[in-house]
């Protein structure tokens, strides 16, 4: 898929997705947040920056790390920079303010930032690394970067998504979704990015489905597919919907789903 195709499909699939992706992820993905706050350490004070931001699920949490500091939350998706920039509204919080921004090309000034954080946002990206390269060039000297990304994919129980959708419409949504995951290859793009002293994390993680109903939800209504599943008529959702519960067969609980799941969360400096 061309770079800039990749990228529209980006933006209006999460647009899609805007309205369901608290309900269905905030829980799934707190693991891998948990862990990237964590490592990233967040001081007082400090200047932040966090790309692929969402609607703000690491945002809000960094900023009560930060106290007066000032954090700058960047998505590719309208409808993800609206629902942010109205919770930090109702939250009165001045501190915080959301732009739409592609993390390939930031319109930032060069080291304008103490900490720069991407949460999951990598692997849809057309070219990870120029994302990288453009967090490195937007930190300060000695400014540190912390990323997560989902792992391997034969780790990831619903990874199948992306071929089940494929099979009724071309829509090639994350083609290189894995690769960040490999062994590896988190770190020695953080180092060709310019990042020293890197290392990285790896965590094991579960994402329960109370049941189908919640499953097809996450997967579809509020996930990287959203844009390509919008187009499909009822009786394609009906099959796509039996194809991901058929490969979900072998981690189901009673009513709901035990799916595993993998994290790789990664650390660097300028």
């Amino acid at each position: 898929m061309e770079p800039a195709l990749q990228r529209r499909v980006q933006r209006y699939g999460w647009d899609k997705a805007c309205p369901y992706y608290e309900a269905f992820w905030q829980d799934q993905l707190k693991p891998a947040q948990d862990l990237l706050l964590e490592m990233a350490g967040l001081r007082q004070g400090e200047t932040v920056l966090d790309v692929a931001c969402g609607t703000g699920l690491v945002s809000f949490r960094a900023m009560g790390d930060i106290g007066n500091g000032r954090l700058l939350g960047t998505d590719i998706s309208d409808r993800m920079v609206e629902q942010a920039s109205s919770q930090a509204k109702q939250r009165g919080d001045v501190h915080v303010r959301f732009e739409r921004m592609d993390a390939e090309e930031l319109s930032l000034e060069d080291g304008s930032f103490d900490v720069a954080l991407c949460s999951l946002g990598l692997m849809y990206m057309p070219a990870p690394l120029k994302a990288m390269e453009e967090m490195y060039r937007v930190l300060k000297p000695g400014g540190r970067v912390v990323v997560a990304v989902w792992g391997q994919r034969q780790h990831c129980g619903w990874a199948e998504i992306f071929e089940i959708v494929d099979r009724h419409v071309a829509s090639e949504v994350c083609p290189m979704f894995f690769n960040l995951g490999n062994p590896g290859m988190l770190e020695l793009n953080l180092k060709a990015a310019g990042f020293c002293d890197v290392f990285a994390r790896r965590i094991q993680t579960t994402l329960l489905y109370k049941d189908a109903n919640e499953a097809l939800g996450a997967a579809f209504d509020g996930g990287p597919v959203a844009l390509a599943y919008n187009k499909f008529t009822d009786s394609i959702k009906e099959e796509v919907h039996a194809d991901y519960l058929a490969c979900l067969a072998p981690f189901k609980k009673n009513d709901g789903y035990e799916v595993p799941g993998e994290f790789v969360v990664a650390w660097g400096i300028h």
